[in-house]
Parts: C-alpha cells; sequence; structure tokens
C-alpha cells in the first residue's frame, strides 16, 4: 500500500469520526450534556494515553520530520487540556449539589 492510501484511508476515518461525533453530541440534551462529559473523561484520558503512546513511537522510530513532531505537541497539549477541563467543568458541577457550611 502506498503512503498516499494509507493517507486517504486516515482522512476517511477522520472525517467519518468528525461526522459521527457531531450527530451524536448534536442530540444530547443540555441537562446531561455535563453528566455526560464527565463520565466520558476516562475515555479522553485513554485517547490522551494514545497519542502520547503514538508520539512516543515515531520518535523510537528514529522520526526527527518537524512538522509530525510539532503536530505530535499540538495533539497532546490538546489531549490534556480536553481531560484537565473536563475534571474541571466535572467538580464544579459536582460543587453545585454540596450542602454548604453553617447554612440551611
Amino acid at each position: 500500500m502506498t503512503d498516499v492510501n494509507h493517507l486517504i484511508e486516515l482522512l476517511t476515518v477522520l472525517v467519518l469520526a468528525v461526522f459521527v461525533g457531531f450527530e451524536v453530541i448534536s442530540k444530547v440534551p443540555t441537562t446531561l450534556h455535563t453528566p455526560l462529559m464527565s463520565a466520558t473523561n476516562a475515555i479522553h484520558g485513554i485517547v490522551l494515553a494514545g497519542a502520547i503512546v503514538v508520539t512516543a513511537a515515531f520518535f523510537a522510530g528514529g522520526g526527527s520530520n518537524a512538522f509530525v513532531t510539532a503536530l505530535a505537541i499540538v495533539a497532546v497539549t490538546l489531549g490534556a487540556i480536553n481531560v484537565f477541563g473536563g475534571f474541571a467543568v466535572t467538580e464544579r458541577m459536582l460543587q453545585m449539589f454540596r450542602r454548604k457550611e453553617g447554612g440551611k
């Protein structure tokens, strides 16, 4: 298989994943969005771990392409922001349901 065919296959999977993700998320009612987000933080953590493993495999294989290196750094950074932001939003949501100290 040539590199061009492989790239086209990967781009096809990416585009299909974007469409499916958009359809799934757009059907979620707003009252369920935050609990759903808190439940999927584990999945986002797995995605982040996968990005780190793929990046490490690239560098272990002797990869030195500057574009791919920058893309890998951006992917890991955005994945980390997504995971930690999701946990921060979940924590704020859970604080809304806690009883206030000294109040009724």
